[in-house]
Order: structure tokens, then sequence, then C-alpha cells
């Protein structure tokens, strides 16, 4: 059986960075951050056409990596980011999200402990936008009453954060 782990909020908190020495350390495999290649493919002018087709590229890349039956997968966000980002760009919750139901075991949610770093593919840079795309990712995480934890710290000690949250969770054996 997989244990599915998803790294989750807002921009520029270090999920990216995270998620391949979480995969490590557990053995197991990382699913990229999809809508990342589809911004730097396509531009970050979302419609919700966008966000759709990167939620279908979320799913095809987790299906994909769960094909090969890991003992540990480590995502780097999932569909419940793209609708926060929905909720962001547009004003609105796509359906086709909100019936989605492969959730992670647990999500683990990067403090924005970390500075701002501008990629090219980000958009919410500001403090107040940063803090309101964090309360409406961790919301959609909420109002699915899904089990999430905090990740802290920078560097080994975000790692060994993570760890923490996975054991408390109860997920290692």
């Amino acid at each position: 059986m997989t244990r599915h782990i998803c790294l989750h909020g807002a921009e520029s908190t270090g999920k990216s960075t995270l998620a391949p020495r979480l995969a490590a350390r557990l053995g197991g495999l990382v699913v990229p951050e999809y809508g990342r290649a589809y911004s730097e493919a396509n531009g970050t002018d979302f419609d919700a056409a966008d966000l759709l087709a990167i939620f279908e590229g979320h799913i095809a890349a987790t299906g994909a990596a769960m094909a090969s039956d890991p003992a540990w997968l480590v995502s780097d966000t999932d569909p419940l980011m793209t609708q926060a980002w929905a909720i962001m760009l547009l004003g609105q919750r796509l359906p086709r999200i909100d019936a989605w139901s492969a959730v992670a075991d647990l999500y683990l949610v990067p403090a924005m402990d970390l500075p701002w770093e501008e990629d090219g593919t980000r958009l919410f840079g500001s403090d107040l936008a940063r803090r309101q795309f964090m309360e409406v990712a961790i919301g959609e995480l909420d109002r699915r009453r899904l089990a999430w934890a905090w990740v802290e710290g920078e560097g080994d000690a975000r790692l060994d954060s993570a760890l923490a949250a996975i054991q408390a969770a109860g997920l290692t054996e």
C-alpha cells in the first residue's frame, strides 16, 4: 500500500525543494508540481481551461507514479492547490476539482518562514497576498477535513520537521 504525502500551501515556501529530499529519505517517488511545468510552457495568465488542464496533468502524473506501486509517494502539490489557484485568480471554485477525491494521506504545509523568491511563475509575492493564498490553501484542506501539519525551519530542520509530522500522523512503521 502506497502512503501518499502532499506538500501544500503558498508559493515560495520550499515545497519543490522539500519534495525530492523527503522522497529520498522515505525511499519513495516524487510527483513534481505539474502547474509549474504548465506555467513555464504556457505562461501564467490562467483561465478556467488552463486550471483544468493543470488539474488533469496532476491526475495523470500521480496515476503514472502510483502504477509502480511505490511504498511512498510525495506530491509537490495536487489538485487541491489548483482549486486554491481558481479561488485566488478567478474568484470561483471549479466543480470538477470539487468532485475529485483521490486525496493524500497527509498534507504537509510549509510555513511562510522562508523569504519570497521570484522565479517567473509566481504571482502572489506581497505579504498580504501570500497570507491570503495560504489561508485559501489551508481552507481547502479544512473544508474536506483532511489531515495536515505545519512544516517549519530551513534546510535539514525543514526536512526533520516534515519527517516528524509524518511520524506523528502514524504513517511510519
